[in-house]
């Protein structure tokens, strides 16, 4: 069985790290601090195999020479579009790659960064896992740093078509903030007035919020949500204008959050 765990780096990061029962290999993914994988893994006893790479941020990227040096031997794929020191494969949209016997396929979702990608897990063991990095968060997405409005638009659309099961392993916990901002969005929503106390809960005991849900995310996060009434509603009230597409919407709102709440 292949499990995952959350390693917690910097103030807010998170570091996936990939275990199998019995097994002396692991996998991590976006490891931006090298000292939090050397030590889960010299506690674990646990030889690396694989790192999953996201996109070109240092807080993702930070850590691969000191693991290459300590494990030479591990794969490190990541984007074929953005320029990243030590990859030892670069994948596009349609690539798969092995990681510990688990199959993921790649999407790609330009937006936060130009080249950034997704890895989504096939079954059996990794159906309905998702490592999408600073795409989309629990509640919220990534700034547009290097990508546009449409491409954001699009790469958001692409990840809310997976099944509503699908577990979102992004990498920062932004969850509590972002969720402050989707209430000033849709204030009357109950779906997101429980995943608040939810969320607020979790936080009060030291656990992470995530990973969340695909279903859940299409219910609460206003980046998926641009086509409900309420959301476009909310954009038009921002702007003092009448907004035609999904891009239009998603970008007032991101705009809205960027200079008002963050």
């Amino acid at each position: 069985m292949l499990h995952i765990e959350a390693l917690p780096a910097f103030t807010d990061n998170y570091i996936w790290l990939l275990t199998r029962d019995g097994g002396s290999a692991a996998a991590v993914v976006d490891p931006g601090d090298p000292d939090v994988v050397l030590a889960a893994l010299a506690v674990r006893g646990l030889t690396l195999d694989t790192v999953l790479i996201t996109h070109h941020h240092r807080d993702h990227t930070g850590g691969i020479a000191r693991l290459k040096a300590a494990f030479p031997q591990a794969a490190v794929p990541g984007p074929a579009g953005e320029r990243i020191a030590g990859l030892t494969r670069r994948l596009v949209e349609g690539d798969q790659v092995e990681v510990l016997g688990a199959r993921f396929r790649v999407l790609d979702v330009p937006g936060h960064t130009a080249g950034h990608i997704a890895y989504v897990g096939a079954a059996p063991d990794a159906a309905g896992v998702l490592f999408c990095g600073d795409t989309l968060f629990a509640g919220g997405c990534g700034r547009l740093f290097e990508g546009t409005p449409e491409q954001m638009t699009a790469s958001l659309a692409k990840l809310a078509a997976l099944p509503g099961d699908t577990r979102v392993y992004c990498a920062h916990e932004y969850t509590l903030a972002n969720l402050g901002f989707a209430a000033w969005v849709e204030p009357d929503s109950p779906a997101l007035l429980a995943r608040v106390a939810d969320d607020a809960a979790r936080r009060r005991r030291d656990e992470p919020t995530v990973p969340s849900t695909l279903a859940l995310e299409r219910a609460t996060n206003p980046f998926l949500r641009v086509r409900e009434p309420a959301v476009i509603a909310a954009a038009e009230r921002f702007t003092g204008q009448r907004l035609a597409t999904d891009s239009e919407v998603f970008w007032a709102v991101r705009h809205w959050k960027d200079t008002e709440y963050d």
